[in-house]
C-alpha cells in the first residue's frame, strides 16, 4: 500500500472511531431511545390538540398490537441462532474457510458470504459470519486482517439483509394477520411480488452486493499493514460456539438416567421436524413458494425444523436456544413501545379530527412530489435508523404516515418498503447496536471494525439513494390490495 494511501485510510478510520466514541459516551441504551420516543410521540400528539386521555388510550390500545410481530421477530433470532451454531454448519465453515489464498481474498470472501446469507437470514447471517472469520484467522499463513474480515462479516447487517426474505418490513405487509388493523387499511396486503422480488429490488440487491465485495478489497490493509488476530490479542482456541456440543457423548456416564436417555434420543427430534417439514410442504404445495415462504410462521417453522435436524438430539437443540434467547430480549421489551407509538399515530385524534399519521403523511406528500419520494423518505429513514435502530420496530412507527403519503403522491407501495427497507440497512454501518452480537463472537470492540464500516456508510449512501430514485421511476402505483 502507498504511503500516501495509507495515510488516506488512516484519516477515514480516525473519523469513524470518533464519531463511534461520542456515540458510545452519549448515546444511552436504544431502549431509552424508544422509551424517550414514546414520549416525544405523546407531546407531539397533544400539541396537535389530541386530548391526554385519548393519547393514553391509543397507547395502551396499541400497546399489545404486535405481540404476534413480537414473538415471530424473536424467533427469527432464534432460528437463525441454532442454525448456525449446529456442528454440521460448523464443519461447512470450516470448508468454506479453506477456500481464500490470501488476506485481502479472504476478507472479499466474507463479504460475499455473509451478504448473500444475510438474503436468507440475517440472524443467521452474524453468526456465521463471525464463526467464519474466526475459522480463517486460524489460518495464520493468509495474514488476514482481522479487523477488515470482521468488519466483512457485518455487511449483510449493513447493506442487503433488509432487501432478503427475512425483511421486517416486507413480511409485515404480505402478512395481514401481523398487522395493526390501523396500518391495513392505510397500506393493504403487499406480496413479496411487489417487494422483494421485484427486478428492481434483485438489480439493487445484486449492485449492493457487488460494490460491498468492492469496497471490502480495496479498504482491506495488504499483508505490511494487517493486524491479525494474535496481534489484536484475540485467542482462537475453540470456544463452545464454535464447537458445539452434537451430544453424541455414549457410553454409560452419558446416560445415568432415564431422563438422559431421553434428552440424547434423536427420535425425538426427527418425530417433530417430520411434522413441521410435513407442514411445510403442504404449505409450498397449496400456496406456491413466493406466498409461503412471505409468512413468519412458515419462515421460522423451518429454521427450527432445520434446527432439531442438525443438533439431531433434544439436549443440544435445547443448549442452542438456551445460548440464543438472551438475543430476544431488546425485541421483547421493546417492540410493545413501537406498537403504542404506532396506537397514537394513528388513533389520538386531534385538532380537526386529524390523527398524526395524517399530518406526516400530508407533510411528506407536500414535499416528495415530482418523483423526489424515495429520495426524502429514504433520507429520512435512514437518519432514523441512527435512533431507532430496528428494522421491523421503526417501521411500524414509519409505515402509517410513509404508505399513506406513497398513496397521496401515487408511488408504488411495493417500492415505499424497499425504499425504506435499503436505506434503513445504511445506518447500521456506523451504530453498534446490532454489531454486539458479532463482536461477542469474534472478541473485538466496536471501534475495531467501524472504521471499515465507515468507509462502505460513505459510499452506500449516495449509491442507494441514486439508485431508489433511478429505479423507483420505472414503478407506477396502484390502489392498496385489501385482504
Amino acid at each position: 500500500m502507498a504511503a500516501s494511501d495509507a495515510d488516506h485510510h488512516s484519516l477515514l478510520s480516525r473519523s469513524a472511531l470518533r464519531c463511534c466514541a461520542w456515540a458510545e459516551r452519549w448515546f444511552p441504551d436504544a431502549w431509552v431511545f424508544t422509551a424517550l420516543a414514546v414520549l416525544f410521540v405523546a407531546a407531539a400528539a397533544m400539541a396537535a390538540g389530541a386530548a391526554p386521555t385519548a393519547v393514553a388510550n391509543a397507547f395502551g390500545d396499541g400497546f399489545w398490537s404486535l405481540i404476534t410481530f413480537t414473538m415471530q421477530m424473536s424467533f427469527i433470532i432464534i432460528g437463525g441462532y441454532v442454525v448456525a451454531s449446529a456442528p454440521p454448519v460448523a464443519r461447512a465453515i470450516d470448508a468454506l474457510a479453506a477456500v481464500p489464498r490470501s488476506g485481502r481474498a479472504a476478507v472479499c470472501w466474507v463479504a460475499l458470504l455473509t451478504t448473500l446469507v444475510s438474503l436468507l437470514h440475517w440472524g443467521l447471517s452474524i453468526v456465521f459470519g463471525g464463526l467464519l472469520v474466526r475459522s480463517l484467522a486460524r489460518r495464520t499463513t493468509l495474514n488476514m486482517d482481522y479487523r477488515a474480515a470482521s468488519a466483512s462479516a457485518y455487511l449483510g447487517i449493513g447493506a442487503v439483509w433488509a432487501l432478503g426474505l427475512s425483511s421486517s418490513a416486507a413480511q409485515l405487509e404480505a402478512n395481514p394477520a401481523s398487522q395493526p388493523a390501523a396500518l391495513l387499511h392505510i397500506g393493504g396486503v403487499i406480496p413479496f411480488s411487489e417487494t422483494i422480488f421485484l427486478w428492481q429490488s434483485l438489480l439493487l440487491t445484486a449492485v449492493l452486493i457487488a460494490a460491498s465485495v468492492t469496497m471490502a478489497w480495496l479498504v482491506a490493509p495488504g499483508p505490511a499493514h494487517a493486524r491479525t488476530a494474535q496481534a489484536l490479542g484475540v485467542s482462537l482456541e475453540p470456544a463452545a460456539i464454535d464447537r458445539p456440543t452434537d451430544g453424541a457423548t455414549s457410553g454409560a456416564a452419558a446416560r445415568r438416567r432415564p431422563a438422559d436417555w431421553l434428552e440424547l434420543n434423536p427420535l425425538i427430534n426427527l418425530a417433530l421436524a417430520a411434522l413441521g417439514l410435513g407442514w411445510l410442504l403442504h404449505q409450498f404445495a397449496s400456496l406456491g413458494a413466493s406466498a409461503a415462504i412471505a409468512s413468519f410462521n412458515t419462515y421460522n417453522l423451518l429454521f427450527l425444523s432445520l434446527g432439531l435436524l442438525l443438533h439431531w438430539r433434544p439436549r443440544p437443540f435445547l443448549d442452542a436456544v438456551t445460548r440464543a434467547v438472551p438475543g430476544t430480549a431488546g425485541v421483547l421489551i421493546q417492540f410493545p413501545l413501537y406498537a403504542g407509538i404506532s396506537g397514537i399515530l394513528t388513533l389520538a385524534k386531534g385538532a380537526g379530527g386529524l390523527t398524526l399519521t395524517q399530518h406526516l403523511s400530508g407533510f411528506f406528500a407536500h414535499v416528495a412530489g415530482g418523483g423526489s419520494f424515495p429520495l426524502v423518505v429514504g433520507v429520512y429513514s435512514a437518519i432514523l435508523g441512527f435512533f431507532v435502530p430496528s428494522g421491523g420496530g421503526k417501521w411500524i412507527i414509519e409505515a402509517p404516515y410513509v404508505l399513506q403519503a406513497a398513496n397521496d403522491v401515487h408511488a408504488h407501495l411495493g417500492w415505499a418498503v424497499q425504499v425504506y427497507n435499503a436505506a434503513e440497512a445504511l445506518p447500521n454501518l456506523i451504530n453498534p447496536f446490532w454489531m454486539l452480537p458479532l463482536l461477542g463472537i469474534v472478541g473485538l470492540k466496536a471501534r475495531d471494525l467501524i472504521g471499515f464500516t465507515f468507509v462502505q456508510f460513505l459510499v452506500n449512501v449516495p449509491l442507494v439513494l441514486f439508485l431508489l430514485w433511478a429505479l423507483g421511476l420505472t414503478l407506477a402505483w396502484h390502489p392498496p390490495v385489501m385482504p
